[in-house]
């Protein structure tokens, strides 16, 4: 279709820069630049109808600086259908320390490898994905307050480092074939773009992946806080905590052997009882959004692909259950350890 655009001299078919063209009283976006520079001998000569039709045919919300549409075409036509899926858009919030591994500190290539694969095949089956990263494998502002650092700048430079982490998970998600936007709720712009909400949308119907990073721009509020927020704003049906436990228990399962593992809760059981689902923040903006939390262990393989594609796993946080449901048939310790195990025999 491009081809037939260009003059007979132009032997160059790529996409190329459209001015502002007037339309009745319209006025049409412009085009994205090329990353090939024309030679002004070679530039495309349009002719008026073709600036027409595509000028009525833009989106006035699409994004107007994205140079690799071709890219996301490509992989549009691979997605297989999504009709299993239980959710269409979803909001995966992976902590800091995740990423560390066993280290407790930095990042695990193998980690952030192995969460990467898992959030590419959701997407290719058909699920929009949007990810919230914590950073408390570098730097957590909370920790630091008092230490030559007010609470306001330990907090800033925990957002730094949530950057660190969304750039690194976005190149592992494109490596498996998935394209990546990172946006963040401050401007870093030679990184990443700045969150703006359409286009975060716009993307994620494109079916890029989308990591939102620096929290939510603002100190005294955690990641957390960040990804409830995110999920109420691009309209995400569930989100999922990856945790490095099977879910809510009634005590520590690492201290307590026999912690009894909730199914089900309620918004209104986790702030009773103070359950370290989320911070009450989280919870609250979740409660009035009517947003699902489920809680789950991003450690056992296939846990990740299989929560976002609507299977149950873990802890379900929502307004449905009148009273909190214990798995009582087996402790903590031994529900993760048969998890593994079926793990390990799929």
């Amino acid at each position: 279709m491009a081809t037939s655009l260009l003059a007979p001299r132009a032997t160059v078919a790529a996409r190329h820069s459209v001015g502002r063209q007037h339309v009745g009283r319209k006025c049409a976006p412009a085009r994205a630049v090329s990353r090939v520079a024309l030679r002004p001998w070679a530039a495309p000569v349009l002719r008026r109808e073709a600036v027409l039709a595509r000028a009525l045919s833009r989106d006035d919300d699409e994004d107007s600086f994205d140079e690799d549409d071709d890219t996301d075409i490509r992989c549009e036509l691979d997605r297989v259908p999504g009709d299993g899926n239980k959710y269409t858009r979803v909001m995966l919030k992976v902590s800091g320390e995740a990423l560390s591994g066993s280290s407790g500190f930095g990042i695990d290539p193998e980690v952030v490898q192995t969460i990467a694969r898992e959030v590419a095949e959701a997407s290719l089956a058909g699920v929009q994905v949007a990810v919230v990263v914590g950073g408390g494998n570098f730097f957590r502002g909370a920790q630091h307050e008092g230490k030559g650092l007010d609470r306001a700048s330990a907090d800033y430079m925990g957002m730094l480092a949530t950057v660190m982490n969304a750039i690194n998970l976005q190149a592992a998600v494109e490596s498996n074939g998935v394209p990546t936007r990172v946006m963040t709720a401050f401007s870093i712009q030679e990184v990443a773009e700045p969150y703006i909400r359409r286009r975060a949308i716009r993307h994620l119907e494109k079916g890029r992946v989308v990591i939102f990073g620096a929290g939510t721009g603002n100190p005294f509020f955690t990641t957390d806080t960040g990804a409830a927020l995110r999920a109420a704003e691009i309209g995400a049906q569930c989100v999922f905590k990856a945790t490095m436990v099977d879910g809510v228990y009634d005590s520590d399962p690492r201290r307590n052997p026999d912690a009894q593992l909730y199914e089900n809760l309620t918004y209104e059981t986790v702030q009773r009882l103070g359950l370290g689902v989320m911070d009450q923040t989280a919870i609250t903006l979740c409660q009035e959004n009517d947003i699902p939390v489920v809680v789950f262990n991003l450690n056992t393989r296939g846990n990740i692909v299989h929560a976002l594609r609507g299977g149950t796993v873990g802890t379900r946080v929502s307004s449905k259950m009148d009273a909190p449901q214990k798995n009582g048939a087996k402790n903590g310790a031994k529900r993760g350890a048969e998890q593994k195990g079926d793990a390990a025999k799929k």
